[in-house]
């Protein structure tokens, strides 16, 4: 009788660009991480690296022969961090998936923590709510904005939106993967995906130190690009959450100008007849809007 082959757990997966001052800790340190954990895994994602990271990632993983297994996936161009996770996500046959960043900030040694949450759930999110926390106030009004943003969609607290360290399960990632996008926003659209689809994700807090390096994060750019996704990803999920508060914006607007016309203008002029013409229209298309999502999900 044949013996089954003996399946990986986990699989975690490291997306890198241009991180030669930290790329061999971070390895270095989910290894030693991961090690307690039978079969586990490690993926190193090289998404088109331009200076020596790929040379350190040889080096490091060349020497890495005994458990966990590491294995190496490269990008001859960059794609992107999102793209960089499909790689590893398509490549693993595992059934959980814990991603993580290779620039020194998180505290890897937590995701055999993660990995223990996460039997219970579909995915743990590891929020950066914990003491120490790095990073600057000009950056945390957007994330603030946004991560309210997202909570009202969701229906639910968000304590953080983004955050690079988490685990999920694979089977249940694959059915958002022709969603996710390529670059950074993969994190933000997982997460949106899995809490408007009803799957149990848990936020465990934990601490994020100073990235080693330049960052890659452009402010404006990547804040506009992640409230454009945060809308469109609500459309496609929870399309009443995002029209309803416009046609309800407008029905005030229109009683308001309905008054002035009665008690003031003794005529109801074309603003207020736009205004509830407005309220209509956006109202009858989230209805079906929703209608859509709905009967699609069955």
């Amino acid at each position: 009788m044949s013996v089954p082959a003996r399946t990986t757990p986990l699989s975690v997966i490291i997306p890198c660009y241009n991180e030669a001052g930290a790329v061999a800790a971070t390895i270095a340190a989910v290894r030693e991480a991961v090690s307690v954990i039978v079969d586990s895994e490690v993926i190193v994602v090289d998404d088109g690296s331009t200076d020596k990271t790929s040379a350190i990632i040889a080096e490091v993983c060349k020497t890495a022969h005994s458990s966990p297994v590491t294995r190496v996936i490269t990008h001859d161009r960059n794609l992107g961090y999102g793209a960089a996770l499909k790689s590893g996500i398509m490549s693993s046959s595992a059934e959980f998936i814990a991603t993580t960043d290779s620039d020194g900030t998180y505290p890897n040694e937590l995701i055999p923590t993660l990995f223990q949450a996460c039997q219970a759930v579909d995915m743990v999110v590891g929020a950066r709510s914990g003491t120490p926390v790095a990073g600057t106030r000009l950056r945390a009004i957007p994330k603030l904005f946004l991560r309210l943003w997202a909570s009202w969609i969701a229906q639910r607290n968000i304590p953080d939106l983004n955050s690079g360290l988490r685990v999920f399960r694979r089977e249940a990632a694959l059915k958002y993967l022709p969603i996710l996008p390529n670059k950074f926003s993969f994190t933000t659209t997982i997460t949106l995906a899995m809490l408007t689809n009803h799957h149990a994700v848990s936020f465990l807090p934990i601490t994020y130190s100073q990235r080693v390096g330049k960052s890659k994060i452009r402010p404006i750019q990547d804040t506009i690009n992640f409230l454009t996704l945060i809308l469109r990803t609500g459309v496609y999920f929870s399309p009443m959450r995002v029209f309803a508060p416009f046609a309800l914006l407008c029905f005030i607007l229109a009683l308001g100008t309905l008054a002035y016309d009665i008690f003031v203008a003794r005529n109801v002029g074309d603003t207020t007849i736009l205004l509830f013409i407005f309220a209509f229209n956006i109202g009858m298309f989230a209805l079906l809007a929703d209608m859509i999502d709905k009967r699609s999900r069955f």
